[in-house]
């Protein structure tokens, strides 16, 4: 029985023996399994970590896009206004040359006799429909309030009983403009 009992211990102690081996082996599993674990952890962090600088980058570079857009919006804008203003401008010099033609041919009206006046008074009218369809207005303000952002004051004459003081009693040179813009100012004699 000796026997049996050493061949039992000795299973028992191989059994021992490999149960440390066996505990490091599962504790090397373990740590293998948590250091796998911590390198997925790490790997999906950094990961995370990429995706979020990649959104932020993403959002940058959107914001930047949507300025430059804007940017080019109000540079389209200001630069079709700066034409649209030069056009009109230029067109505003040609007239101020035309202007002195209407003068001269109102005055020409007076002094000439009856079939010339007609014809004058066609081309006077052409005249004034080309004035009326570049929308430009005569500004007349006889018997009206002087009023310094449309006329000009060359004369003056004391006011008449009854009439007031700072009234545009005649007009030398008539003026003109279109819509709030004064292409030329009224040249008038104002009452004072």
């Amino acid at each position: 029985m000796s026997e049996d009992k050493n061949v039992q211990a000795e299973p028992a102690k191989e059994a021992e023996q490999e149960l440390p081996a066996q505990e490091t082996v599962a504790e090397n599993a373990e740590k293998t399994a948590d250091s796998h674990g911590s390198e997925k952890k790490n790997k999906h962090e950094k990961l995370r970590e990429e995706l979020e600088a990649a959104k932020a980058e993403a959002a940058d570079f959107k914001d930047k896009w949507m300025r430059s857009v804007a940017e080019f919006d109000n540079f389209r804008k200001r630069n079709e206004s700066t034409r649209r203003n030069a056009y009109l401008d230029g067109k505003g010099e040609i007239l101020l040359k035309i202007f002195p033609i209407g003068d001269n041919l109102e005055r020409a009206l007076g002094m000439c006799d009856e079939k010339t006046a007609k014809g004058i008074e066609m081309v006077l009218r052409s005249f004034k429909k080309l004035l009326e369809d570049e929308g430009i207005e005569e500004i007349n303000p006889v018997d009206e309030e002087f009023d310094p952002t449309f006329c000009e004051a060359i004369m003056s004459e004391p006011a008449a009983d009854g009439v007031e003081a700072g009234y545009v009693k005649e007009v030398f040179l008539k003026g003109y403009k279109r819509g709030d813009k004064v292409l030329r100012f009224a040249q008038v004699k104002v009452t004072s």
